[in-house]
């Protein structure tokens, strides 16, 4: 086999890996399609596999009960509450595909919260946030990458109702779900906040950020610490050792980070 075929037999694999990630997710077509990248197809992504040997192992915090002495005795308006106000919402147009809002899940009054963009298909489905492929790998992140519980964590994203076909959230879309987003981080008062993609940290700074450049760096939200890091869909998509590594010590300064405040 010559050169020039292996680099067709290389393209065509990467095409197939992209059409079953897209069919993974319940997406159906484009308007318009996106560059293709090259894949690296991995059944079983290990998360930590990428960082280094002697720092595999993140150290061990204490479930779900935690000294909160710099929080207030009460949280001014609980999530419950808030659920409550949003209803069965049809403030834009992504009520009308929706089967499910998908309002957040985990810690009432985590340490640490996750902000990705919006639901996908099997989000849409079962109605709770990260429970698809990307999810798995959310969940290894957390579980296997800072050693807590997922159920220690709180996971939201920057808008309630999935995307058609997956997409980024407008920023009309953004901007009316963005009240609740913030009556959500006022429950929770995390120590630190980290955000899954370029979408929801462009939101939280009110800016268009490059997100594989802003990652890494500390931001701040509403006076809370923020960390922007890859969304994990992104690292399934580019399942290099190096965004795997990135990843693994971004969350690694915001757990320091959460349990040093």
């Amino acid at each position: 086999m010559n050169e020039d075929d292996q680099e067709w037999l290389e393209c065509l694999a990467s095409a197939r890996a992209w059409v079953q990630e897209w069919a993974a997710e319940g997406v159906d077509g484009f308007s318009r399609l996106p560059t293709a990248t090259k894949l690296q197809e991995n059944p079983s992504p290990r998360l930590e596999s990428a960082a280094p040997s002697s720092q595999v192992k993140a150290p061990k915090t204490a479930p779900v009960e935690r000294p909160e002495p710099h929080r207030s005795a009460a949280a001014p308006v609980t999530l419950e509450a808030i659920r409550q106000e949003l209803g069965e919402c049809q403030r834009c147009g992504l009520c009308a595909g929706r089967q499910n809002i998908v309002f957040g899940d985990g810690h009432p009054r985590a340490s640490i919260l996750f902000i990705g963009e919006g639901p996908g298909q099997q989000e849409d489905e079962q109605g709770l946030p990260f429970v698809g492929r990307a999810g798995a790998l959310l969940t290894q992140m957390i579980e296997k990458g800072m050693g807590i519980p997922r159920s220690d964590v709180y996971i939201c994203n920057i808008v309630k109702c999935r995307p058609p076909n997956n997409r980024n959230p407008s920023p009309q879309e953004a901007s009316t779900c963005r009240p609740f987003l913030d009556q959500q981080i006022d429950a929770v008062q995390p120590d630190v906040i980290v955000t899954l993609g370029k979408p929801a940290a462009s939101l939280l700074l009110d800016r268009e950020v490059a997100i594989t450049r802003l990652r890494g760096t500390w931001q701040e939200y509403r006076g809370i610490p923020m960390m922007p890091t890859l969304h994990p869909a992104y690292v399934l998509r580019q399942y290099t050792a190096e965004n795997r590594r990135a990843v693994w010590e971004d969350l690694q300064a915001a757990l320091t980070r959460s349990q040093g405040r």
